[in-house]
């Protein structure tokens, strides 16, 4: 993978992050603006210029001038001034993926780094070691501060790194691997670790994770509407060309296309002529009606949104990734310095609390399709709690939705906005900060409870199919059912329903069932 500033998706970090053995290389395009970039800040200091962070102190010290003969002695207490988090240490995935934001905002050639440490930055990657970085405690205002700077501390020798399954000694892990640490000169420490390239990193996995939830989200859903005996007319285009958001057109596409050889599923003029029979000269209850609920009937309108908002959180996730997020910035074609607040992380903040509502959104829809599953009086003639065999002895799927809604209002209570809780740090200079790590790590969790919540309902239309007739299901969704029937079979029997859940949380966040299906369908392919 060659890195070149500009191109770097969500779908490509993701994908590179989660695979270890792909290897990155510095096209020559890239070696010549880190180069000019550093020539020219080496001139400003020549000349005697104060920028900050280069001769000037950082944070809460930014008043204080420092000569240059100290910048290397000030470079590296920057790094081990911020290193104060703590908690578990951040997946390898994730860490990757910052190194890589990293890498590709320093590769723009506007931060001053030397081409020596930048070369070495990338032989780091490339030999594998992945720098602990305990997850808690990032303020996301001059960037990701610590969790970047634990990556630093380990380039130039020091801190803890993962190492060929093990956690060892920054220093031992380069020795390991042959290579030099780092040794840091003037705004070397600062354009290592004054940017958003670890929530930014973080949020571009999050969000190819949910894209791909979204997906198979939309076979489930139409599993559930076709084996809650939902009508299809709700579907059609016509309605939703006349509401043309491009989510909802594209949800109520795929789900009329999905369905559209199911003999499952109702024909709203089945339903008409049904109701014609019945007719007479007084008002009358029945048993059957013209409209389905809301969770069935305006699926589009509540998944287009999710749809809509996740596409404009993935174009807010790679704008930042091929960003120069960092201060000051080094400008060779303006032949100056610009100190700016690029590295404020506000951006991700906001977009990771959008991808947490959308995500929560999904899972309240799948609670309540889920009930409507279990309670006999709103599942069209399924068994009570899809229990067909020994009802009353047995519990069915009853427990799980004991999980299912609990998970759901786990997400509810957790989808508080992170962007708007700024507190001011730093002496007051840091005085508005935008926690866009913890807004990450937060959908992060989310999405973690969703696969449980939206695999339950999956497994509801599974057993629901069989209580019916799988064989009236439509050729799409049959593969999503074959697809569980392969690791879940049919349940007649009570049992703990731990592994069921888990299994079925396991094909959504592997993508399982997408196989099943066609690639047109994909409500995020442009």
């Amino acid at each position: 993978m060659i890195l070149d500033g500009a191109t770097l998706s969500v779908r490509g970090i993701s994908e590179i992050s989660g695979n270890p053995k792909i290897r990155i290389e510095i096209s020559t395009e890239i070696e010549k603006r880190v180069r000019e970039s550093r020539e020219l800040l080496d001139r400003f200091v020549e000349s005697g210029r104060i920028i900050y962070g280069v001769t000037t102190g950082v944070g809460g010290f930014v008043n204080w001038l420092v000569p240059p003969h100290l910048a290397e002695q000030l470079q590296n207490n920057i790094l081990r001034g911020v290193t104060s988090n703590v908690g578990p240490y951040l997946d390898d995935t994730y860490v990757r993926a910052a190194m890589l934001a990293r890498l590709n905002s320093l590769g723009r050639g506007v931060s001053g780094i030397s081409f020596e440490n930048y070369r070495k930055y990338v032989e780091l990657y490339n030999a594998g070691i992945v720098p602990c970085i305990p997850e808690k405690g990032s303020l996301g205002a001059s960037g990701d501060l610590g969790p970047l700077a634990y990556i630093a501390l380990v380039g130039t020798g020091h801190w803890l790194a993962r190492c060929g399954g093990e956690i060892i000694e920054g220093g031992k892990a380069l020795e390991k691997a042959g290579l030099e640490p780092m040794r840091l000169n003037y705004k070397e420490g600062l354009a290592l670790i004054n940017g958003t390239s670890a929530m930014t990193g973080v949020a571009a996995c999050i969000t190819e994770e949910a894209q791909k939830l979204v997906n198979s989200y939309l076979l489930v859903s139409a599993l559930s509407i076709e084996t809650l005996k939902g009508k299809i007319m709700p579907f059609h285009p016509a309605a939703h060309e006349n509401k043309p958001h491009p989510g909802q057109i594209r949800v109520a596409a795929a789900i009329f296309d999905i369905l559209s050889d199911s003999k499952m599923v109702v024909q709203d003029e089945e339903v008409e002529r049904w109701l014609q029979q019945l007719k007479s000269e007084q008002p009358q209850g029945m048993d059957q009606q013209i409209e389905d609920p809301y969770t069935i009937r305006a699926t589009p309108q509540i998944l287009g949104p999710v749809v809509d908002t996740l596409s404009s959180v993935r174009g807010t996730v790679e704008t930042e990734l091929n960003s120069t997020n960092d201060n000051p910035l080094i400008v060779v074609e303006r032949g100056e310095a610009y100190h700016n607040a690029n590295f404020h992380g506000q951006y991700i903040a906001n977009a990771m609390d959008q991808l947490s509502i959308v995500l929560t959104t999904m899972s309240n829809l799948s609670d309540r399709r889920t009930d409507r599953f279990l309670d006999p009086g709103h599942n069209h003639g399924l068994p009570p709690f899809l229990c067909r065999e020994n009802p009353g002895l047995r519990h069915g799927m009853m427990g799980g939705q004991y999980a299912a809604t609990s998970l759901t209002a786990e997400n509810r209570s957790l989808c508080v906005p992170v962007s708007i809780q700024t507190l001011p740090s730093t002496g007051d200079f840091q005085d508005h900060v935008s926690f866009g790590l913890v807004a990450a790590l937060r959908a992060r969790e989310i999405l973690g409870n969703a696969y449980y919540i939206l695999g339950y309902e999956l497994l509801c239309g599974c057993q629901a199919a069989d209580c019916r007739d799988p064989q009236d299901l439509g050729s799409v969704t049959a593969k999503v059912y074959q697809r569980v029937r392969e690791e879940v079979p049919y349940l007649d029997h009570d049992e703990s329903l731990t592994l069921p859940i888990e299994t079925a949380a396991r094909l959504l966040r592997e993508g399982s069932i997408l196989e099943a299906i066609p690639s047109e369908l994909d409500v995020f392919k442009s």
